[in-house]
């Protein structure tokens, strides 16, 4: 087991889009990064290489977070080889839309599986194992308030990590340990961008009063202050990081 004092952080989805970014900026704030993702592969591989060729300090873990034992298995890594874990942010999840009459229920259930019950048991290990003077941030959508039609299955899911994190904010009394939520708007990863015409693009970039798309680093600059030293007093919020979209 290792003792060196340096702070830990799990990031789950943390190989590709607004996770990457995550996983590279605590990276930078001085963490040693847990990436971990469902499909491992290239995707992690380049993120280890970013961080590393950077001077920073990560491993790469593969697990289903809907998973109970193989989450649990990437903690009790995690407090092997480091003495415990002080950061976990959870950044995966799915994204399928469809109009609440047309839904697919089979894709309701996987969608939800992995959003709904993946943020739970991620959230249940977080629970258990961070050290005082840490942090949970979960990650929700600004669509929960924009409510825009064919995200009903996904705003359902993402409702319910942010009602999550207020009673596990309130369960975690006198831990030391933070809870909050980050709510993207519009954000110009792959994901996002995949399957939209340009003009498609420019007309979603001029929702937001700042008329732009957020870039992965907007939504990872909050999640690294919810993370670090100047985020002790924030706890059981959600943060919509849009641009000022309503």
């Amino acid at each position: 087991m290792s003792t060196d004092p340096q702070r830990i952080a799990v990031v789950t989805g943390g190989s590709r889009g607004i996770g990457r970014a995550i996983s590279t900026r605590l990276s930078r704030d001085g963490f040693t990064v847990v990436v971990a993702s469902a499909s491992g592969g290239a995707a992690a591989a380049a993120t280890l290489d970013e961080i590393t060729s950077a001077g920073g300090h990560a491993i790469a873990v593969q697990a289903d977070v809907a998973d109970e034992h193989a989450v649990a298995a990437i903690f009790d890594r995690v407090a092997n080889d480091f003495g415990g874990v002080d950061v976990v942010v959870h950044s995966a999840g799915r994204l399928g839309l469809s109009t609440i009459a047309e839904q697919d229920l089979d894709a309701l259930d996987d969608l939800h599986r992995t959003n709904v019950r993946g943020t739970f048991v991620v959230a249940q290990q977080a629970a258990r194992r961070l050290r005082s003077g840490g942090a949970f941030v979960g990650m929700s959508t600004s669509v929960v308030g924009t409510q825009f039609p064919t995200y009903g299955a996904y705003v359902a899911s993402k409702s319910a990590v942010e009602g999550m994190a207020l009673i596990l904010a309130k369960e975690l009394r006198g831990r030391d340990v933070t809870v909050n939520v980050v709510a993207p708007g519009p954000t110009a990863t792959e994901l996002f961008l995949d399957g939209k015409t340009q003009e498609q693009i420019n007309a979603l970039a001029k929702v937001p009063p700042l008329e732009r798309l957020g870039t992965p680093e907007d939504i990872a600059g909050v999640v690294a202050f919810l993370a670090g030293p100047d985020g002790r007093w924030v706890n059981g919020q959600t943060i919509r990081v849009n641009g000022g979209m309503v």
